[in-house]
């Protein structure tokens, strides 16, 4: 495969993902029902319904352009480092780290939003260089964490504004985590 046409199937599936999110806040806000009534409802039977579809239901617009960025760039970094593994990658992440909030989350909250698959592409990134220690792995750890080592604040509770699930933002980095030991070969000598 040429370079420009691998560039271009790396951020496919991000993009993908990018605009199902959009396509679904899109419908919410212009059909009559409450879409996001299909998020993460914890500890409850109905609500397990919400672990495959919390990443793509926002609230509002400016909640899904919030999200936007980060996702793409990190998601993008997943895919391209993950090695063909980005839909394994992306799985664990919201299965895990939905699963985590379904079980610990407040009752009588949902829980919406892409924030836990960004802080799950955080974890696996920033872990990434660690396990593989190949020296591109290792300069993407180090520049995600310059980067966006200050989101890892929204994953306490002192660190998000109320109404933001601090604990979906650590249940996805933890999740993350456990998605690079998982999809992970441990040793690559080069890039």
């Amino acid at each position: 495969m040429k370079e420009p046409a691998r560039r271009a199937y790396v951020v496919f599936p991000v993009l993908i993902l990018l605009a199902i999110m959009w396509a679904v806040e899109t419908a919410d806000y212009i059909l009559p029902a409450e879409l996001d009534y299909l998020g993460i409802h914890s500890r409850t039977l109905t609500g397990l319904v919400g672990v495959p579809l919390a990443p793509f239901l926002h609230g509002g617009f400016d909640h899904l352009l919030a999200n936007t960025l980060p996702f793409l760039i990190l998601g993008t970094l997943v895919a391209w480092r993950a090695r063909g593994r980005f839909w394994a990658v992306a799985a664990i992440i919201v299965v895990l780290g939905g699963l985590a909030v379904w079980l610990l989350g407040p009752a009588n909250a949902i829980t919406i939003g892409a924030s836990g698959m960004v802080f799950g592409f955080l974890g696996y990134l920033l872990l990434l260089g660690v396990l593989t220690r190949s020296w591109v792995d290792v300069l993407v750890s180090v520049g995600v964490l310059l980067l966006y080592g200050s989101l890892l604040l929204g994953a306490t509770p002192l660190g998000v504004p109320t109404g933001v699930s601090w604990l979906a933002h650590l249940t996805g980095f933890a999740a993350g985590i456990v998605a690079a030991f998982v999809t992970t070969e441990r040793t690559h000598p080069s890039g």
